[in-house]
C-alpha cells in the first residue's frame, strides 16, 4: 500500500506538461543611499514563491514560460512594503526596485490572492515582533492555505508538514491536542510550551503543563512551531514552542461576519461564527464555537462551547493596547480503554457507561506594544488563568472487568488559578558597520492550584460531587494545594559576522519553587474486602532550584538564498507534584522521582531548487534522569513506613535513566504544476513528503532490563505525504500518514505481549491513514467536504494509563463531513 501510494505521488503531478522557464532577477536597493538591501522578503504571487535577497540585494525566480506577467510583493523591516506588476520580456528579465525607509515598522505583509497559490507552511523570519528566531528550526502552518477538516481540528491534517510529530488521536472532534515528537510523551502536548498569541494556555507551566484547551482551527491564522532551542525565550521544556496565532481584526471594514456550519458522521455538528472589524482606533475580533457529537463508540458523546474576544486600541501608529478573553466549557462521556483481546474482537465496543470528563477554562490577557524608536520595540503581556478539570468514573487497571454499578466512582478535581507577566525589549543597533539585534526579557509566574481525589457517586450521570459520607472507606483519597513560583530572565543577541553569517547566543536564568501541601489516606482491606486499617499521611514538600540554561544558534545564507542553520540549547523539565500525588491503579510512582535535564541540538538547511523546496536537518537530544514507565515488582508501603513486595508485576513511573535520541527530519515540497489559463484561472498541483527517521537508546539505567532498550513513543519511520491540487476556487487534497511501530514503556514490551487484562502493556503497531478533503468557494459562499480515514483502517495510537482509559484507545473509523460557510 505504501509503495503504491508513493508511486502515485511521484507520477501523478507529471501529467501536467513540462514548461520552459523564464529567469527573473530582482535587485532591491535603498531609495536614499542606493545601497543594496539584504534580507528583503520577496513574494511572487503567480508562483507562490518566497525569496530573500542576498548581500548584493538580489534574488532569483524561475517562472514557467506561459506566465507573461507577474505580481511581486516586498517586505523589509523599517522600509515600505510595495506591490509591483510588470511583464516578462524574454528568457531573462531583470528589474531593480527601490524601497523607502519608514518612520514606522510593519510587522507583516498580508498577501491576498487565489487560495491555491498560498504557501501551506513557511518559516519564521530572524526577528518577528519582539522575538528572535535566527538559527532555529521553525515551522509555521498557514491554516488558511490548508484544504483540511478544520471544523474537527483534525491534527494529522493540520500538522502534516511539521516534522516528526507523534499525535495521539483520543477523540473525533479535536477537543484536545496531544502531540509529541523526538521521544516526547504526546499526552496533552505536555512537553511543549503551548501558547496563544504569545501567552501561556496550559494548566500550570511548571506543576502541570498539560493543555486541556485547544483553539478551534477555524479561528486561527497560523500555528507556529519552534523546536528544542525555543527554551531560551519560552521556557525550559524539551519540546519547544507551539503558538496558536488568531485572526486579527479586519482593518479595512467596520464589520465582517463569517459563519461556518458543519455536519458529520456519528452525530457531529459544529457551528463557528465570528465578527471582526475596525471602528476608529478600536479593532475587534470575536467568535462563538459550538460542538456536539455522539462519538464513534458507545458512551462517547460530547458537548462543547467556546468563545473568544479580542479588543485593541491604537493610541498612535507606534502604540497599541490589546485585551483578550477566552472561555471554554465542555463535557464529554468517555468510553474507556480496551484490552488487546477486546480491540481485535471489536475496536468500537465499550464496557464503561459511567465515565465523564468536564473542563471549564477562562483565559485573560492584556498586552501593550510600543515602538519606542525606529530601532527599539517594547512589549508587555499580563495574563491569567481561572480553570478547572474534573473526571469521574470506574478506571480499574483490569480493563476487561465489568463495572460494579453499585460501587462508587473515582473522582478527581483540579482547580487552576495562575497569573503572570512577561516583558520583552528588542533593540537594533550597529557594531562598526555590522547590524546587531539584542533581546532581553523577563517573566514572572504565580500559581496556586488545588487537587482532591475521593469517592464519587455510584450513579451514571456526570455528577462531580464528593460522596465521602456514603463511601468513607474508598481507597483513593487525597487533598493537596500546589503553590508554584517562577522568575525567569532571558536574553538573545544576533551578531552578523559578515553579510552571510550570523551567530545568536542566548541565556535563560530560572528560579523555580514548587511546593505541595496536603494529605492522603491509605486504607488496607482484609481478604473479604473489609477495611482493617485507615491511616492519613501528611505530605508537604518544597523544592527550590536556580538554573542557568545556555544556547547558541548559527545561520549562513548563500547568494541563492539557501540557508544553513545549527543550534544547541540546554533543557530542563521539573517533575510535576500533581502527577505524583494522584493515586492511579494503573501504575505506581517512585517516591524518589526527580527532575529531568539535558540538551537539544539541530543542524540543517533550507533551500529552493526551481520547483522544489527542501528543508532537512539532523537532531540529537540527550535526556538525563528521563521520566518513564517500566514493568517492575509491586512495592507496598505499610502503615509503619516499611516497604514490602506483593509478588505482583506493576507499571512503575520514575526516573528510568539516561537516554539519547537522534534522527533525520525532512520536508520536500514539489510545485509540479503552477500557472494560469488563457482566461486567467489559476491552477496548481503540489506534492509533499514529510519524513522523520528516528533512533534512540537508553545508554544507562539503574532499573534492570532497561539499559540498551529503545526509548518509548518513537516510531522509526514517521511519514506524512500527500498531493494538493487547485483549479480556480476548487481545491482538493489527498494525504497519507504512516507510522511504524513504537514501544509504550521502557521495558520494550512488544507485539508478543498481548495484554488481555489491562491493555496498558505492549507496543503500538504500525498504522497508515488516508484523508481526502475538497473545497469550493463561490463569491461569498464556501463548501467543504471530505472523508477521514478514507480506507477505513482499524488502528490505535495510544495505550492510556489513566483517563480516557486505562487501556487501548481506538482511533476513529471512516467518517465524512460537510461544511457550509459564508463571509459577509
Amino acid at each position: 500500500m505504501l509503495a503504491s501510494l508513493t508511486l502515485l505521488i511521484v507520477t501523478l503531478p507529471s501529467i501536467g506538461v513540462r514548461a520552459q522557464t523564464t529567469k527573473l532577477v530582482v535587485t532591491v536597493v535603498d531609495s536614499a543611499s542606493r545601497q543594496p538591501l539584504r534580507g528583503v522578503d520577496l513574494y511572487l504571487s503567480e508562483t507562490q514563491e518566497l525569496r530573500v535577497t542576498n548581500a548584493q540585494g538580489k534574488a532569483n525566480f524561475s517562472i514557467q514560460e506561459n506566465i507573461r506577467g507577474v505580481t511581486l510583493l516586498s517586505y523589509q523591516s523599517e522600509f515600505s512594503s510595495l506591490q509591483y506588476h510588470f511583464p516578462l520580456t524574454g528568457p531573462e528579465t531583470s528589474i531593480t526596485i527601490e524601497l523607502r525607509r519608514l518612520n514606522m515598522q510593519l510587522d507583516a505583509v498580508t498577501v491576498i490572492g487565489n487560495r491555491d497559490l498560498k504557501a501551506a507552511i513557511r518559516r519564521l523570519r530572524a526577528v518577528e515582533g519582539t522575538a528572535i528566531y535566527a538559527g532555529k528550526k521553525t515551522e509555521v502552518v498557514n491554516v488558511a492555505a490548508l484544504t483540511a477538516n478544520l471544523a474537527a481540528n483534525q491534527a494529522r491534517q493540520l500538522y502534516a508538514r511539521v516534522s516528526g510529530l507523534n499525535i495521539y488521536e483520543s477523540d473525533d472532534a479535536g477537543l484536545q491536542l496531544s502531540i509529541g515528537g523526538r521521544g516526547l510523551d504526546p499526552n496533552r502536548s505536555a512537553s511543549f510550551n503551548t501558547r496563544q498569541n504569545g501567552y501561556d494556555i496550559s494548566a500550570d507551566v511548571l506543576g502541570y503543563p498539560e493543555s486541556y484547551y485547544t483553539p478551534p482551527a477555524e479561528a486561527l491564522a497560523e500555528i507556529q512551531v519552534v523546536r528544542g532551542a525555543a527554551s531560551l525565550q519560552y521556557g525550559t521544556q524539551f519540546g519547544g514552542l507551539v503558538n496558536f496565532v488568531f485572526h486579527e481584526p479586519n482593518r479595512n471594514r467596520k464589520i465582517e461576519l463569517i459563519s461556518r456550519q458543519t455536519v458529520g458522521s456519528y452525530g457531529l455538528f459544529t457551528s463557528f461564527n465570528s465578527l471582526s472589524g475596525t471602528v476608529g482606533k478600536v479593532g475587534y475580533y470575536g467568535y462563538v464555537n459550538y460542538k456536539r457529537g455522539d462519538g464513534f463508540r458507545p458512551n462517547s458523546d460530547f458537548d462543547s462551547r467556546n468563545a473568544y474576544l479580542h479588543l485593541d486600541y491604537s493610541f498612535s501608529e507606534n502604540a497599541r493596547l490589546t485585551f483578550e478573553y477566552t472561555y471554554l466549557d465542555y463535557l464529554a462521556q468517555q468510553a474507556g480503554g480496551l484490552t488487546d483481546a477486546q480491540f481485535y474482537k471489536d475496536p468500537f465496543q465499550s464496557n464503561r457507561t459511567r465515565n465523564h470528563f468536564k473542563v471549564d477554562w477562562q483565559l485573560y490577557n492584556l498586552r501593550y506594544e510600543h515602538k519606542l524608536t525606529d530601532r527599539t520595540n517594547l512589549s508587555l503581556s499580563v495574563f491569567g488563568l481561572d480553570a478547572s478539570r474534573a473526571a469521574v468514573g470506574f478506571r480499574t487497571n483490569r480493563v476487561s472487568q465489568v463495572d460494579d454499578l453499585d460501587a462508587p466512582r473515582d473522582l478527581i478535581v483540579n482547580d487552576f488559578n495562575n497569573y503572570g507577566a512577561e516583558g520583552r525589549l528588542l533593540h537594533r543597533y550597529t557594531i562598526g558597520k555590522r547590524s546587531a539585534i539584542a533581546l532581553i526579557g523577563a517573566k514572572y509566574y504565580h500559581a496556586d492550584n488545588t487537587a482532591f481525589q475521593g469517592p464519587g457517586t455510584n450513579g451514571k450521570d456526570a455528577d462531580f460531587n464528593l460522596a465521602t459520607d456514603r463511601f468513607p472507606s474508598f481507597p483513593s483519597q487525597s487533598q493537596f494545594t500546589f503553590p508554584n513560583r517562577n522568575l525567569a530572565i532571558f536574553g538573545e543577541h544576533i551578531f552578523y559576522l559578515n553579510d552571510r553569517l550570523s551567530v545568536t547566543p542566548g541565556a535563560r536564568y530560572e528560579y523555580i519553587k514548587t511546593e505541595s501541601s496536603g494529605t492522603f489516606r491509605r486504607i488496607d482491606f482484609d481478604l473479604a474486602n473489609n477495611p482493617i486499617r485507615d491511616t492519613e499521611f501528611d505530605d508537604n514538600r518544597t523544592f527550590a532550584r536556580n538554573l542557568l540554561l545556555l544556547g547558541v544558534g548559527l545561520s549562513y545564507r548563500d547568494e541563492g538564498g539557501t540557508e544553513l542553520f545549527a543550534n544547541f540549547s540546554q533543557n530542563y523539565r521539573s517533575v510535576t507534584f500533581n502527577d505524583i500525588r494522584t493515586v492511579n491503579p494503573s501504575f505506581q510512582v517512585d517516591p524518589d522521582i526527580s527532575d529531568e535535564d539535558g540538551y537539544t541540538a539541530d543542524v540543517g538547511f533550507r533551500a529552493a531548487f526551481k520547483q522544489i523546496d527542501v528543508t532537512a536537518n539532523i537532531f540529537g537530544l540527550r535526556y538525563n534522569d528521563r521520566l518513564g514507565e517500566v514493568l517492575t515488582p509491586e512495592v507496598i508501603i505499610r502503615a509503619d513506613g516499611t516497604e514490602v513486595r506483593s509478588g505482583r508485576i506493576v507499571r512503575r513511573r520514575g526516573n528510568i535513566g539516561t537516554a539519547f535520541i537522534y534522527g533525520l527530519e525532512s520536508l520536500v515540497t514539489w510545485k509540479a504544476v503552477r500557472g494560469k489559463t488563457n482566461g486567467g484561472v489559476a491552477y496548481s498541483v503540489e506534492a509533499f513528503a514529510n519524513t522523520s527517521l528516528t533512533r534512540s537508546q537508553y545508554t544507562s539505567s539503574e532499573t534492570a532490563g532497561v539499559e540498551g532498550n529503545e526509548v518509548e513513543f518513537i516510531p522509526f519511520l514517521n511519514l506524512k505525504t500527500g498531493i494538493s491540487a487547485g483549479y480556480g476556487d476548487l481545491l482538493a487534497s489527498l494525504q497519507y500518514v504512516h507510522l511504524s511501530s513504537q514501544f509504550t514503556d521502557a521495558s520494550n514490551a512488544g507485539q508478543d505481549v498481548r495484554d488481555n487484562q489491562s491493555g496498558i502493556v505492549g507496543e503500538i503497531p504500525a498504522y497508515g491513514v488516508m484523508d481526502l478533503s475538497l473545497s469550493y468557494r463561490w463569491k461569498k459562499l464556501l463548501v467543504e467536504t471530505g472523508a477521514g480515514n478514507l480506507l477505513d483502517q482499524q488502528y490505535f495510537t495510544r495505550r492510556a494509563t489513566g483517563y480516557p482509559g486505562p487501556g487501548i484507545i481506538p482511533s476513529a473509523p471512516r467518517s465524512f463531513y460537510l461544511t457550509l460557510g459564508v463571509r459577509l
